[in-house]
């Protein structure tokens, strides 16, 4: 890669992207946050997992409904419910045009559970996992399949409330001169937390050092054992009093002189690897290979990307077209292929730091196991 370390990165953004900032080296600090949010995002598409994904949705606590966390991302159970043709002179398409559709009037839609944002805007800006409605035990989503200058088509899903799995991003800056970012362990914390408290699958360390697992039936009866061979049973189980509120928890850290590397952990990272079900470590070398190859010196096929993240970064306000919620459709498209095309290279990009020795691979099959179970 061009740049030894994320700090080099860092360094290469504030000086091209960021001078006009302020305080350009925390503004190019937060970019980075977005760049590992958007690789997940996209690494997640390229599973075949995005009917399924919700964004910064409230999750509650297990058997604690009062306290909700939002997560990045969280992947729902999925029912299909149409696909609908639309003309390049409908945009832009609304929420409120959406649930006018044929297939959703049985759903009795109360107006004010309409969400008011749009799926494609006139200026060709997508929302990802765009919400039409949310009702009490399922919410109602809306994907772009196709678009072209004449017309496009996009398809509606019905997604159960409680997820199968939620995925969080954990990075954090240093300041100039600084060891260590004043907030690290806090927000270690605070991700650990979420990890521990919203599956029904609960952890205990055991005497010996081990992590045990417990869960709790219908009946009151108890099931328990090492943590992860129970949790391989109920992903591989069709018992509906196992499934039903398990979530699978998967965290997403990178490097920035806090959470040192994938083979030399330092205490935040070892508070979230004994917390996440699965703990992966976004390389250096990732970010650098996305950075250089679609931000700062791209092929034509990926030039978009390009000036979609320059032009939201300009200093201006509501501008943004490069995060995980909106994004410039043309720039999604080029994103998109560059993760189809790249999927072995791209899978690359992350260590597995929990379970030990386990694979990339173990997970992506866990989550296609748990996307096709007979949730309704």
């Amino acid at each position: 890669m061009s740049y030894q370390s994320v700090d080099q990165i860092q360094k290469a953004l504030t000086e091209s992207v960021f001078h006009y900032a302020k305080d350009s080296k925390k503004a190019a600090g937060r970019a980075l946050g977005t760049i590992v949010e958007i690789i997940t995002f996209y690494a997640l598409k390229s599973w075949g997992l995005e009917r399924n994904i919700a964004i910064e949705k409230p999750l509650p606590e297990f058997g604690n409904d009062d306290i909700t966390h939002n997560v990045e991302y969280s992947l729902h159970p999925s029912t299909h419910l149409t696909k609908v043709a639309f003309e390049a002179n409908q945009l832009p398409i609304t929420a409120v045009k959406m649930a006018k559709n044929q297939s959703l009037i049985r759903h009795q839609i109360s107006k004010n559970t309409i969400k008011s944002h749009a799926l494609l805007s006139k200026n060709l800006i997508l929302r990802n996992s765009c919400t039409i409605y949310d009702g009490f035990e399922i919410f109602v989503n809306a994907y772009l399949d196709s678009y072209t200058k004449d017309g496009g088509q996009y398809s509606i899903v019905s997604l159960r409330r409680r997820p199968f799995a939620i995925f969080e991003c954990k990075r954090v800056g240093v300041e100039e001169g600084m060891r260590k970012g004043p907030q690290t362990i806090e927000k270690a914390k605070q991700g650990a937390y979420v990890a521990r408290t919203v599956s029904s699958l609960q952890k205990i360390r055991l005497i010996d050092g081990s992590m045990g697992g417990l869960i709790q039936k219908q009946n009151g009866a108890f099931r328990h054992g090492d943590y992860y061979e129970l949790m391989a049973e109920i992903i591989a189980s069709n018992d509906k009093e196992l499934l039903s509120r398990f979530i699978l928890t998967v965290g997403v850290v990178s490097n920035h002189g806090n959470w040192f590397t994938s083979e030399n952990h330092n205490k935040e990272l070892k508070v979230l690897a004994q917390s996440y079900d699965w703990l992966l470590f976004l390389t250096d070398a990732g970010i650098a290979q996305f950075i250089e190859e679609l931000l700062l010196n791209p092929t034509n096929e990926l030039l978009m990307v390009k000036e979609a993240f320059q032009i939201s970064y300009t200093g201006e306000k509501g501008v943004n077209q490069f995060t995980k919620v909106k994004i410039l459709l043309s720039a999604d498209i080029a994103l998109q292929s560059y993760f189809n095309t790249n999927k072995k290279n791209i899978e690359a990009w992350f260590n597995v730091i929990a379970p030990a020795g386990k694979r990339l691979v173990v997970l992506s099959e866990e989550l296609n196991t748990l996307k096709s179970k007979k949730w309704w």
